[in-house]
């Protein structure tokens, strides 16, 4: 009777220590799957800041005196730049801190794009319809960048929250993700006036 109750003993430390151990390299692919995304929506930031300089100096031939639109590009740019985020600390604080930079550059292109539309042989400037297709481009990725980290960010939160792998998520301390969120204002429409 004793050799059956640690057989039973022994199946059952082995199947619980085999169940551990792949709930654990679950969560790890996970967190992985997050910090490479995140490692994405980063790079299509800097896609779009290094075609920035670009942008800045074919509307700088066409609208020299437009100084002051082109140095707010390029400071927003500088900001946007110097805010790092470690993927190990994806705080809502953190992601916010970088999001509103990113909004700046947003801005400020914005309204170097509003400078461009008054000067027509800039408009028609091959080069400058060339970067303006590169950064719509940008933007596009780095709307598809930010769903696909939110997907992996949602994968990763939803497997360290289910039971029983919350509890070696708290022992090997695998915290829930934040997720990129919307813009400010951007649930509200755009005013279209003619």
């Amino acid at each position: 009777m004793k050799k059956i109750f640690w057989i039973v003993a022994v199946v059952l430390v082995v199947l619980l220590f085999s169940g551990s151990c792949t709930a654990y390299n679950r969560m790890v692919t996970g967190e992985e799957a997050v910090d490479t995304a995140w490692a994405d929506v980063e790079a299509q930031y800097q896609r779009r800041a290094d075609l920035i300089p670009n942008l800045v100096n074919v509307v700088k031939g066409y609208a020299a005196h437009e100084r002051e639109t082109l140095e707010e590009v390029i400071e927003a740019r500088s900001r946007a730049t110097a805010v790092r985020i470690d993927a190990a600390d994806l705080t809502p604080e953190n992601i916010a801190r970088f999001q509103q930079a990113q909004q700046q550059v947003g801005s400020a292109l914005g309204r170097l794009i509003a400078v461009a539309e008054r000067y027509p042989d800039l408009k028609a400037s091959r080069n400058f319809m060339e970067l303006q297709v590169q950064l719509e481009g940008t933007e596009n990725r780095i709307a598809v960048a930010r769903s696909r980290f939110n997907e992996a960010t949602r994968a990763f939160n939803i497997s360290i929250r289910r039971f029983p792998a919350n509890l070696l998520a708290g022992i090997f301390g695998f915290d829930q993700k934040s997720y990129f969120s919307a813009d400010e204002g951007a649930r509200q429409a755009p005013e279209v006036v003619f």
